[in-house]
């Protein structure tokens, strides 16, 4: 076993603190990577607070891993010191299935997360990336474009891939009207792959303040839905509408601004229940579904597109030191759009 320095949870009650523990050495299948960045996603702020009531401690968070190759495994091929190598949500996936299926397998039995998990054994511990190096199976780990900042792309393990899955199977692209809710670190996000793929595409914010940002991403219009009038006006409009809050929002409002057999897509966790009027769905025969990131192979799949299209996240680099100070910016909205931390700073 190596030891490893990073940030931990403690108690949900309490600020994330320096933390020392072990990691694996790395395995005949494993890579080993030098953390250089990790992003902060919200789920790390739920987690660390057992928002969700899931949560072990000592917690290590952090899925949003980009760093460089250190090390590998005598049987790993894909992978060699000194290569660009990211680690998204989960390090292991079907264990409790009789084969890996590589295409829906974020949603099947045996699951591993990065973090606030249990390896396959169900004892040991996983630990993130707010920590110095990490040991990943070569199948989970992810090549990271080289035209692409390490310290931009770290968020496309997690906010890039939760937008891309949805965007891709509901077959976003030229002829299709996106909107997108919210434009926080998950909707930037999907402005600027919707756009990439060709879809027209809108933002549907509490306000305009961000108007100018969603037009540079590639939005073709911006509204804000604290005018009413907004809801009238784009009744009827669109053929997906991708909602990335976690707040409560008026369910039936947003159902109604869908075409006929168009789809409303969650990937924000709101923490009540949805209530959602039968009417909302059935005269248009639309859909309410959820989406969560993405299997590894579309991940590299999502990797490889922003790769050919330039696309990173727009982000506040930061000392591992003022993480907590950053979880209490993010829950009041105020980051464009990412924190990322420079795991530098840990020395």
């Amino acid at each position: 076993m190596a030891m490893a320095k990073g940030y931990a949870a403690t108690d949900a009650s309490k600020p994330l603190v320096p933390f020392s523990f072990e990691r694996r050495e790395p395995g005949d299948d494993d890579v080993l990577i030098d953390i250089k960045y990790c992003g902060v996603c919200h789920s790390d702020i739920h987690q660390a607070r057992n928002e969700w009531g899931n949560s072990s401690f000592p917690m290590v968070p952090g899925h949003e891993i980009a760093g460089i190759v250190r090390a590998v495994g005598k049987n790993v091929t894909s992978f060699k010191v000194g290569d660009r190598a990211g680690v998204g949500c989960f390090v292991n996936s079907c264990t409790k299935c009789a084969t890996r299926d590589v295409e829906v397998e974020q949603y099947l039995p045996g699951l591993i997360a990065t973090y606030n998990g249990f390896e396959a054994d169900g004892v040991t511990p996983t630990h993130g990336g707010y920590s110095d190096h990490i040991v990943v199976k070569e199948g989970y780990v992810l090549r990271i474009p080289d035209n692409l900042p390490l310290e931009a792309a770290a968020p496309l393990l997690c906010a890039g891939i939760t937008l891309y899955s949805p965007l891709r199977h509901w077959k976003a692209g030229p002829g299709k009207k996106v909107a997108i809710v919210g434009m926080g670190g998950l909707g930037h996000m999907g402005v600027k792959l919707a756009h990439a793929m060709g879809a027209e595409v809108t933002v549907l914010s509490q306000s305009l303040s961000k108007k100018e940002d969603g037009l540079k991403f590639g939005a073709n219009a911006y509204y804000a839905t604290n005018d009413a009038a907004t809801f009238k006006m784009l009744a009827g409009t669109f053929d997906l509408i991708i909602c990335t809050v976690s707040t409560g929002i008026d369910w039936n409002a947003y159902l109604g601004l869908l075409k006929v057999d168009g789809s409303m897509v969650l990937v924000g966790a709101p923490e009540n229940p949805v209530p959602v009027h039968a009417f909302a769905l059935i005269p248009g025969r639309r859909s309410l579904s959820g989406s969560m990131i993405g299997s590894i192979k579309e991940t590299q799949d999502m990797l490889d597109f922003c790769g050919e299209h330039g696309i990173a996240a727009d982000i506040e680099v930061i000392d591992i030191k003022d993480v907590n100070e950053a979880y209490g910016r993010v829950l009041k909205s105020d980051v464009r759009y990412r924190f990322v931390i420079d795991m530098a700073s840990l020395d």
